[in-house]
């Protein structure tokens, strides 16, 4: 399993911490199993393989990292998603923005650049194209105003 696949997985666990009553640590625990997988591998292609030690390590830091700091994402996404309401962007889209967010502000080691373009290549394959430019303009705007390099 490679990292973009693991970012896939990561955010699909993120939006789902919004309509669960689990704890991000129970849901990490369930949802990162063999009989997860192999129910979810037929409808999604990025299911196909149980992650490795690495790969399950960066899932859960990620998971874990947006369920603490999901309130601070989720103002910079609607200070930047300029005439929208928080509420009227997708949900998978707001949580693509927060993985990719987090990735920027908390993972150094992540270039700003990589996040971006990881968020932009996942948003194309759940999102219309006018979301996946809305996606890579808060982003881009974002990194431009927030990020000290």
């Amino acid at each position: 399993m490679i990292r973009n696949v693991a970012r896939e997985i990561a955010m699909h666990l993120s939006f789902e911490l919004s309509f669960t009553d689990l704890s991000v640590d129970e849901l990490l625990e369930q949802r990162i199993s063999g009989p997860r997988f192999e129910t979810l591998a037929p409808e999604y292609e990025v299911y196909g393989e149980l992650p490795g030690p690495t790969q399950r390590a960066y899932i859960c830091r990620l998971v874990r990292g947006i369920a603490v700091h999901g309130y601070e994402l989720d103002r910079y996404i609607e200070k930047y998603a300029k005439g929208w309401r928080f509420e009227r962007i997708p949900l998978v889209a707001g949580a693509i923005m927060r993985l990719a967010m987090y990735e920027i502000m908390y993972m150094p080691e992540i270039p700003n650049g990589a996040a971006i373009n990881e968020a932009v290549e996942i948003a194309k394959k759940y999102e219309d194209p006018d979301v996946v430019r809305f996606i890579n303009g808060i982003l881009g705007s974002f990194v431009r105003s927030e990020v000290v390099e």
